[in-house]
């Protein structure tokens, strides 16, 4: 089983958005709290394909899921 590792800035490239340190920054201040108690994926600021693949990655616990997981503590906090 090959296992991949993965950043932050490759999730956000993922889900087609910037991912510089300084874009991903931007990203989480902007939408911080905006999440309340609903699941990550139901948010009302992604578009239908990254909150699919959000979704997906944490159901199929996939190699996305520790850094999704990650994302929504920070978008959270």
């Amino acid at each position: 089983m090959e296992l991949h590792q993965h950043g932050m800035a490759d999730l956000f490239n993922q889900l087609g958005l910037g991912s510089t340190s300084k874009e991903i920054k931007d990203f989480v201040n902007t939408h911080r709290h905006k999440c309340e108690s609903a699941p990550l994926h139901e948010a009302s600021f992604w578009t239908h394909s990254q909150a699919a693949f959000l979704k997906q990655a944490i159901e199929e616990d996939a190699d996305w899921a520790e850094l999704v997981d990650q994302l929504d503590v920070m978008l959270r906090d």
